[in-house]
């Protein structure tokens, strides 16, 4: 299912995963073009489109969605966006809507951040939504879908998650004691696995767990 030549929609690229994607798929050669949407300007780069918008409200008729594969980094937490609902409506909502537009735009590749132990049916809020986000992510029909499972992550991100940190302190304290599964997984080798996904374009649904990220 490879392609020679790709055009790719990239959403969350200021993230701490999303800027090595970034990074990767600009260095990419079978990415013709990469088309990044965000809310602030990105440093100018020969194969970069560059909208800013507001994702919550996209204008129609656009090209933008016209294209082969779509990589998404894009995710925030309960604090950041202030509510469960407003958690949701980014995670699952943006996610969702982002993908009916490009598969409608034609493309047929789409790899997501999820996360470690995703489950539609978890008590976990946070879980549940992403676990929800996978499973109806495959009723759209991509011909290749893959979901990349990070734990923890590492790298440094533009606003603080004190618990997050705390629990990056404890996990590099622990870190050869555990399991690759439970260790912090590695920023750049995320990025690597949602850009090598839509390269790749393996038929089916794939998962890349965490235990591959650390």
């Amino acid at each position: 299912m490879n392609k020679e030549y790709l055009r790719v929609l990239l959403i969350g690229s200021t993230g701490v995963v999303g800027k090595h994607v970034l990074e990767l798929a600009l260095a990419e050669k079978c990415f013709t073009e990469v088309i990044a949407l965000t809310r602030r300007p990105l440093p100018t780069h020969p194969k970069l489109t560059n909208p800013v918008v507001d994702l919550r409200d996209l204008p129609s008729g656009t090209d933008w969605f016209a294209v082969d594969g779509v990589i998404s980094a894009l995710g925030t937490t309960q604090r950041i966006a202030g509510s469960p609902e407003a958690f949701r409506e980014v995670d699952y909502g943006l996610n969702m809507a982002i993908a009916r537009m490009a598969y409608e735009g034609g493309a047929e590749r789409f790899a997501l951040t999820s996360s470690l132990s995703a489950n539609a049916s978890s008590r976990s809020f946070y879980l549940r939504t992403k676990g929800e986000l996978e499973r109806d992510l495959q009723k759209i029909g991509f011909a290749s879908l893959t979901f990349v499972r990070p734990g923890l992550l590492g790298g440094a991100r533009s606003e603080r998650r004190l618990a997050e940190e705390a629990g990056k302190l404890a996990l590099g304290l622990l870190g050869p004691l555990l399991p690759p599964l439970w260790r912090i997984s590695r920023p750049e080798r995320v990025g690597s696995a949602l850009v090598d996904a839509i390269v790749e374009g393996k038929p089916g649904r794939h998962i890349v767990e965490s235990s591959q990220l650390a």
